[in-house]
């Protein structure tokens, strides 16, 4: 035991000596590529471009080794191309009042309400209180997995899997106790089980946030380089189309590896059900808070999703379909149902509403927005100064001068998921994201499958502790040994990025927008 605990303290120690050193190296050669790249001569660029094509090398290499926090180098980018003269101030921030942003801004909102009033905790408790799943572990396993899947398409995964983490350990312990009742005495760190249903639940988290457009900013940042950069709008029922069908596939492998490599040693858990039972009869009756979270969530969800019905029963050229669109738009639809929130009252004698400021504001993730809001800032300025036309010709001159769907497809979801692995998966999907759309343009091929593609695979970094914040949260319990994360990790990003991500993009994302 002793030998263990000092081999996971020589890794932690080397993580945090790594990360050290990648940060020390960003915040000293990032500046100087930077300046190295802006005095090399390009005839090619113009003055506008060449600047920004300097100032892009700094913000993508702090984005990646974060010297400073990443929403801070986020604002430096838009900030350094006005004050170098590359774009005036009006071009360079209009990106942060993209609708999009208040998309997320009302989902965030939306999701605090369910946090703050207890209803993801009645879902995930429901789910496992479920007959079906009763003491069995391996039922257990998959219960877990699936509460945490569907709560990560609309909540954080961030919060997602905080909020399943406890309710884990509360079950683990259940086993523990079991097993010292039975004169066995079991160390949860080393115990495979344990391992797995930590793993699951990050894993799972990850997963489901491909569900919906909100589900995690990969998805809503995509979406808005195709709207800014192309003019090309997907409706947030067509993108949970495949983001159920990815979000299915990619639980199912998560749930066979792990199955497999972490199957538990007993055929029940005694103490499990009543553990349950017990977190059910704490949550208490239904609050008026509750009912009203419910409603106002329920109004965005219908608002969201009748466009993809008016499609399927009126058409695509309804008259009522686009008077629909144009006056509840998803930004509309989320700002709709967190404002309810607002005005729906728990106690009207006292003016006690369903949420407060002080509590919504909380929930918003503000740097999240940020860097949203500089990464469509960053990518509509090497639109308009044709820093992105001239990076594509680049690529697909060093391609061959043809690139097929497939090919384009495939390197930018496998240099997303490398990125995203290592860095933040919001700064990766900003740095490439841009240069993929230019590209597939260029090539006369639709923008859409690579960028779906993109924003699926930034979702699978499923190696690392720092990967993902849900990675962090379960290595944290010290129930995950780094080289069981990695070894498992590496068999689901691949297995997922090969046999899902790149046929669902490059097929069905066709097939259904035409």
């Amino acid at each position: 035991m002793h030998d263990k605990n000092s081999e996971e303290k020589r890794i932690k120690d080397a993580e945090k000596a790594f990360d050290r050193r990648r940060r020390t190296f960003g915040m000293i050669f990032a500046p100087i590529l930077a300046l190295a790249v802006m005095f090399t001569p390009i005839e090619s660029l113009s003055l506008e471009a060449h600047k920004l094509l300097a100032i892009m090398t700094l913000v993508a290499l702090w984005w990646i080794t974060e010297p400073i926090p990443i929403p801070v180098t986020s604002l430096l980018g838009p900030t350094l191309a006005v004050v170098t003269g590359a774009i005036p101030v009006s071009n360079a921030f209009s990106a942060f009042a993209n609708p999009m942003i208040f998309l997320f801004m009302g989902g965030f909102i939306l999701a605090k309400a369910m946090m703050l009033h207890g209803l993801d905790k009645r879902f995930a408790y429901w789910l496992l209180s479920r007959n079906w799943v009763g003491s069995n572990p391996k039922r257990i396993f998959l219960a877990v997995g699936l509460a945490t899947a569907l709560c990560s398409g609309w909540v954080s995964n961030t919060a997602t899997a905080a909020m399943m983490f406890p309710i884990c350990l509360g079950l683990l312990n259940s086993i523990k106790d079991m097993m010292a009742a039975n004169g066995r005495t079991i160390n949860l760190s080393e115990y495979k089980y344990a391992t797995g249903l930590m793993l699951m639940t990050a894993y799972a988290a990850s997963s489901g946030g491909v569900l919906t457009p909100i589900g995690t900013p990969p998805n809503l940042i995509m979406l808005g380089f195709l709207d800014s950069m192309q003019n090309i709008h997907i409706s947030f029922f067509q993108w949970m189309i495949w983001g159920a069908i990815a979000m299915v596939v990619y639980f199912i492998i998560a749930y066979v590896v792990l199955s497999k490599l972490f199957p538990p040693d007993v055929d029940k858990i005694d103490g499990a059900e009543e553990f349950i039972k017990k977190k059910i009869a704490e949550l208490g009756n239904w609050t008026r808070a509750q009912k009203n979270t419910l409603f106002a969530f329920s109004i965005a969800v219908a608002l969201w999703i009748i466009p993809g019905f008016l499609n399927m029963f009126l058409g695509a050229d309804s008259p009522i379909l686009k008077m629909y669109n144009r006056l509840f738009p998803e930004a509309i639809a989320a700002m709709v149902g967190a404002l309810l929130l607002f005005i729906l009252p728990v106690n009207f004698s006292k003016r006690e509403f369903t949420i407060t400021w002080r509590d919504a504001s909380a929930g918003i993730e503000w740097g999240t927005l940020i860097l949203f809001g500089g990464g469509l800032a960053m990518g509509g300025m090497m639109y308009k100064t044709g820093l992105s036309q001239w990076i594509g010709d680049l690529i697909v001159a060093g391609m061959g001068g043809t690139v097929s769907q497939v090919v384009l497809v495939a390197v930018f979801s496998v240099l997303a998921l490398l990125l995203s692995e290592l860095t933040s998966h919001t700064a990766a999907t900003n740095m490439i994201g841009p240069l993929a759309i230019t590209i597939a343009v260029s090539a006369g091929l639709s923008p859409i499958p690579v960028a779906v593609g993109i924003a699926l695979s930034a979702s699978l970094g499923f190696m690392l502790p720092v990967s993902t914040p849900p990675n962090a949260i379960v290595y944290a319990s010290g129930y995950v040994p780094i080289t069981k994360m990695i070894s498992t990790g590496v068999y689901i990003d691949f297995i997922g990025i090969a046999f899902v991500t790149i046929p669902l993009a490059i097929w069905l994302v066709e097939l259904i927008v035409g």
